[in-house]
């Protein structure tokens, strides 16, 4: 029987084990790093992820699979096999960072999918920060979240040492919130090589507070470009959050761009792709997959013609001060799978 397309992902991960050695919720203070081989399956659409079964008898033609675990013993173990990966994928890298509510293998498989379904270039890494992996651990992963900015810091710097000359950051929700800390973190810390290698940063529906995430962008000069983030005011899970938090708005469904007018950002309104949680757009929506392949060209496409602005995507192009909002709408032939 034919196997999917296999998909490499190097982890780092501040995440504790359990008894049988599998990562969990728990924290701990040293940085794990691993690497795994994903099997994504041939007989699929865009977006989807179908879980192995738990009887042990998944079908690799529909089943994502683990085909290859190394733990590394070291950090120089791992900068060497990591540094030869990025040496033949033209010394880039993409590192994820998930969001609330995610086990180890939900993080994993997510960036295997969106790897593969993206076609990203580069080596791909995953941090893998201690989320409770719980509807009802909230302020445990906040908590998390805080906890696990040093973690992604080191990764970042592993991922320069290893030779990665251009770094895009890839961030779901409360990741999105971890990353700015961290980002915000290391510009303080004055580590300008590091930041100098990081050549785009994207935020899917981020669950920060606005005023937060204006605070953490002042610090970070320059703000890493481009600068994405995707939106959608239909997101039912970042509406909890900000009931939650008391505010009416988190980044993620921000509908007022006079906020962030000032910031150099590129905000892709998804709401008209909307469907179940609305939390995680890019990733499901198979139209989304097709329209944003390439996701790094379209603001340099801003930059260099700016008054062509309403021919680049389908929808509305709304330009306040350095920010500027793409309100996305289908078309007809996106949503067809590859």
């Amino acid at each position: 029987m034919a196997i999917g397309t296999q998909r490499s992902v190097f982890i780092g991960t501040t995440r504790g084990q359990d008894e049988t050695g599998a990562f969990d919720g728990s924290r701990v203070d040293e940085l794990h790093f691993a690497r795994y081989d994903v099997s994504v399956p041939p007989d699929r659409k865009s977006g989807e992820i179908k879980w192995p079964r738990k009887n042990g008898r998944s079908d690799p033609q529909t089943d994502f699979l683990t085909t290859r675990e190394e733990a590394f013993d070291s950090e120089a173990a791992f900068r060497g096999e990591l540094s030869t990966a990025l040496r033949r994928n033209g010394d880039e890298a993409v590192i994820f960072v998930h969001g609330f509510n995610n086990t180890f293998s939900e993080g994993l498989y997510r960036i295997a999918q969106m790897s593969h379904d993206l076609d990203l270039p580069g080596v791909v890494v995953h941090y893998s920060w201690p989320s409770a992996a719980q509807p009802l651990g909230y302020a445990y992963d906040r908590d998390s979240a805080l906890f696990a900015r040093d973690g992604l810091e080191n990764l970042i710097k592993e991922v320069d040492r290893a030779g990665g000359k251009r770094v895009i950051l890839l961030a779901h929700s409360m990741g999105s919130a971890l990353l700015m800390e961290t980002l915000r973190q290391m510009a303080i810390r004055g580590d300008t090589k590091s930041l100098s290698r990081i050549k785009g940063v994207v935020l899917i529906s981020p669950d920060i507070d606005v005023d937060v995430f204006r605070a953490q962008a002042n610090a970070i000069v320059p703000l890493p470009q481009p600068f994405v983030i995707f939106s959608s005011e239909r997101d039912r899970i970042l509406k909890l959050s900000a009931r939650l938090t008391g505010q009416s708005d988190r980044l993620g469904t921000l509908r007022d761009l006079s906020r962030v007018a000032d910031l150099p950002v590129t905000f892709l309104d998804t709401a008209a792709f909307s469907s179940g949680s609305g939390h995680f757009n890019l990733g499901n929506s198979p139209s989304l997959l097709r329209l944003l392949d390439g996701i790094l060209s379209i603001d340099a496409s801003l930059d260099s013609d700016r008054a062509g602005r309403t021919g680049l995507l389908p929808g509305a192009v709304l330009t306040v001060q350095n920010a500027t909002q793409i309100i996305l709408r289908p078309v007809a032939d996106i949503g067809t799978a590859r």
